[in-house]
Parts: structure tokens; sequence; C-alpha cells
């Protein structure tokens, strides 16, 4: 049961994006589907993330794509449920703020472009806390990094955006390939990109290995949240996002 109403809020975000994208000549209802949907999905995934918060059993969803090496596996345990569940609650609100604070771009912005990336972000955020291997945690965090980046740089046409869209992208996929090779060292030494074979390494890894590890995540992972002096695109790029993606950036993109 709590697989099925995340994978369903999944799902949810994943059609309001392709609707909302499929109506961009109709700035009205692109608006009220992308926001009806990131608000539904968001009440759907809420509640399979209350309800694994609660059950002492993960649930475990393999995808029907892939192979035994780049698997696409969903794990939702206490762990991961308490993100979504931040996620899921942050997101609900900004997605009834948004009704009528997009109401306003009507005819101005493309809203269907806008609900694309703000239902895949939201998609791509509760992936990134479940995926159960490295190689689906990478997919993930790459779609949430171009999403933000489409987001922030939604008012384009401004310059002070541009700059600020281009330097939040370099720094983000600077921090994604200090992830990858953190992620490469240790399937290396594991033999699987599982995250639960990576569990018991550290008695298996030379000292520099561990703390090239620790360093490479440190700051592949610093960059997201902003970590001194890794900081320097986030005063960029707030300041330029729309509210509703300030409010998502600041409350759960940079926890993530």
């Amino acid at each position: 049961m709590i697989g099925v109403l995340f994978l369903s809020g999944i799902i949810v975000w994943l059609a309001g994006a392709a609707a909302s994208l499929a109506l961009w000549r109709q700035p009205a209802k692109a608006r009220r589907v992308a926001c009806g949907a990131a608000l539904v999905g968001s009440l759907l995934d809420l509640a399979a993330s209350v309800a694994a918060v609660f059950s002492g059993t993960p649930a475990v969803i393999r995808l029907p794509f892939g192979n035994p090496v780049f698997a696409w596996a969903i794990r939702l345990d206490p762990l991961s449920a308490y993100f979504n569940v931040t996620l899921c609650v942050l997101a609900a609100a900004v997605s009834v703020y948004s009704f009528g604070y997009l109401k306003e771009m009507e005819g101005r912005r493309n809203l269907g472009a806008f609900g694309f990336f703000f239902n895949l972000l939201l998609l791509s955020l509760a992936l990134v806390f479940t995926a159960s291997n490295a190689f689906f945690f990478l997919v993930a965090w790459e779609v949430m990094a171009l999403s933000s980046f489409f987001l922030i740089g939604f008012e384009h046409e401004k310059e002070k955006t541009r700059n600020a869209g281009m330097l939040f992208l370099i720094m983000s996929h600077a921090g994604t390939g200090l992830l990858l090779i953190a992620f490469l060292v240790l399937a290396s030494a594991s033999g699987s990109l599982d995250f639960s074979s990576f569990h018991l390494l550290a008695s298996s890894l030379t000292p520099l290995q561990q703390g090239l590890v620790f360093l490479l995540f440190l700051f592949g992972f610093g960059v997201k949240a902003g970590l001194v002096p890794l900081h320097i695109w986030l005063p960029e790029a707030h300041p330029v996002a729309p509210s509703n993606v300030s409010a998502l950036m600041s409350g759960i993109v940079i926890k993530t």
C-alpha cells in the first residue's frame, strides 16, 4: 500500500509535467493543471511517507527497466520518508500559493514550461531521497539540478537572472562530478552500486581512500548546501528566482 501511494504521487507529478507542457498555449489551464498536479502528487507522497515513518518494514520498489548493474530501484524507509514528509508539506503549501501567484503571469510567461519543470523538480527531489543505488541517485540528482536551473532562470530576459542561472548550473555540475568520483571509489571497493553494499566498507578502505571519499562528498554535497566557500551561487540565485521557486530552494533543495 505504501509503495502504491508513493508511485501514485510520482505518476501524478510526471503527468502534471507532461500536461503542463502540452498546454503551454493555454496559460490559465497550464497554471491550474501544474499547481493541481503538484498539490495532489504532494498529498499522495505525504500519505505514503507518513505511513513509512511509522512502519517497521521499508517499501522497496524495483521499476521494470534497467539492468542488474544500473538498476532503477526505490527504497522508502523511515529515514527517507522523514525527508519526503518535509518535501511534501512544503511542496503542498507552495502549490496552493502558486495558484494565485502564477495567475499574474498569464499571457506574459510560458506557464506550461514552468509547470513542467516545477513538477519535475518535486518528482526528482522525492527520488533523490528514496533512490536505493548510486546510479539512480545521480540520475535523480541531475534532473533536480537541471529543473532548478530552468526555474531559477524563468525570467531569462534579465541579464542578472541569466548570470545567476549559469553560475548555479556550473557549480551544481562541478559538485555532481565530485559525487560521481566518490561513488566510483566506493563501487570499485564494494563491487556494487547499491547503497546497502557501502555500509561496511570503512574497514576495507585505506585511510587515504576514506579521506578522499569524505572530502569528495563534503564538497560535492556542500555545493548544494551552500557550504562556505562553495556558497557563491546562493545569494545570486535566490533573489532572481520566482518567489515560489525561492521558497522551494530555501526550504528543501539546499537541504537535499
